[in-house]
């Protein structure tokens, strides 16, 4: 059970919130590259961390993060044009560049120099994983940017879900490293079976344990946490564990155990201290699943599911369009879709979870062990130290895994799935 204070510095993001400060020295996901594909197309709003930006490509494909509003007037820049590398005001004809430079002022005198004296806030731009990354923090403090775990080649095959959620990040982030619920609350999409491994058919997930009390063991390393949640599998229980471990890589990824057919993540970027957006990543070095196709399997398709902005349709509002009907005949929730089930519990807890009311158990290990390694990290940060996952030693996140399967139990299950795994640990 966390205190007020703590509960804040755990959630809010927004300004000088030593949280937000801290993210600010990661490499943030501003927008999906689909939302920014074509050089010329209509600049992207993003609110990120409280701040509100635009993203687009300019003629000669280079990316921009420009803060959302002009700074002559303050007009939004999402209507801008996006014309001969660079984003034009509508209101009096001034054009950035991907750098904040004021290229042209239409409405000043040429003789006046103005131009010169002006710029507008940009923060660097990559992109990787299906992505477009930005930087928000000191420029002397901004470290080399790296492919993301669930993207370490440029080859691999990720496929996105993208939803707006009506909630703080660590809602959303406690949920990703939260093990134990996926035998309730998705017990309908994820299934018992007696199978070697978790697998992945067109409609479900199968899993080897009917086991829904897991054991949970969580190790600290250099980059946040990992941790295993122990079932019995339904065979040889007594000579074999069921291993499902999770990665949490800080400070907004969660390395989710993956199944036959591909690996699965997370990624969030934070909105603002009451929203996010949430990323849910299929990914795989060889095979996979295709985009369309995972989007259909997680009830989140835009047009049918979410709208054009990537806003769930399925809302508090109209229950999420919760079907009891189905719910009497056998379906757990009554909600289509693990994305949607998971977004209706963040966020009928509220935009910011009362915390100080809460009765945890065991099977929140995972839980406590975030919040504990947060909220250490954000008073480090609110006194002047380095960000959590910025120090030495440094594991390429393109090394880290997750895991899952049936092991013997003497297997040590810190030593499954990810290389550069004994470097790593913190004491």
């Amino acid at each position: 059970m966390l205190t007020a204070e703590e509960n804040d510095l755990l959630c809010r993001v927004e300004g000088d919130a030593p949280m937000g400060q801290l993210m600010r020295r990661h490499w943030i996901p501003a927008c999906l590259s689909e939302e920014v594909a074509e050089p010329d197309g209509a600049p992207v709003k993003v609110r990120l961390l409280g701040e509100d930006l635009v993203v687009f490509r300019d003629s000669d494909g280079r990316l921009g993060v420009l803060d959302e509003y002009c700074p002559h007037r303050r007009v939004s820049l999402a209507y801008g044009r996006n014309e001969e590398c660079g984003l034009r005001c509508l209101y009096h004809g001034w054009k950035m560049d991907v750098e904040g430079n004021v290229l042209e002022m239409a409405s000043e005198p040429a003789q006046s120099g103005f131009v010169e004296k002006v710029k507008t806030k940009a923060y660097p731009a990559r992109e990787a994983g299906g992505f477009v990354w930005t930087f928000m923090g000191p420029a002397n403090e901004m470290p080399e940017f790296e492919p993301p775990a669930f993207a370490p080649t440029r080859e691999t095959r990720v496929s996105i879900v993208k939803i707006h959620v009506a909630c703080n990040w660590a809602q959303v982030l406690e949920g990703q490293i939260d093990s134990a619920h996926s035998s309730s609350l998705h017990s309908s999409d994820m299934k018992p079976a007696k199978v070697d491994a978790a697998k992945a058919t067109e409609t479900h997930w199968l899993r080897p344990s009917t086991d829904k009390a897991p054991r949970l063991q969580v190790e600290r390393t250099s980059y946040g946490f990992h941790y295993a949640a122990i079932r019995r599998p339904i065979v040889n229980a007594q000579t074999h564990d069921y291993i499902r471990k999770t990665v949490y890589i800080a400070p907004f990824t969660a390395l989710i155990p993956p199944n036959n057919e591909y690996n699965v993540a997370t990624v969030l970027s934070p909105t603002d201290d009451t929203h996010t957006a949430f990323h849910f990543i299929a990914w795989s070095e060889s095979g996979g699943i295709g985009q369309d196709a995972w989007r259909k399997f997680n009830v989140a398709e835009p047009g049918v599911d979410l709208d054009a902005g990537f806003n769930n349709l399925r809302t508090r509002a109209n229950n999420y369009r919760q079907d009891r009907e189905a719910m009497k005949d056998g379906d757990f929730t009554g909600i289509r879709g693990i994305p949607n089930q998971d977004i209706a519990m963040w966020e009928t807890m509220g935009p910011i979870a009362d915390r100080t009311r809460e009765k945890l158990g065991a099977s929140d290990l995972a839980v406590v062990e975030f919040r504990r390694i947060m909220i250490e990290a954000a008073r480090a940060m609110a006194h002047g130290g380095p960000a959590i996952g910025t120090t030495a030693p440094h594991v390429a996140h393109a090394n880290i895994r997750s895991f899952e399967g049936v092991v013997p139990k003497s297997e040590d299950w810190r030593t499954l799935g990810a290389a550069n795994v004994r470097k790593d640990r913190v004491a």
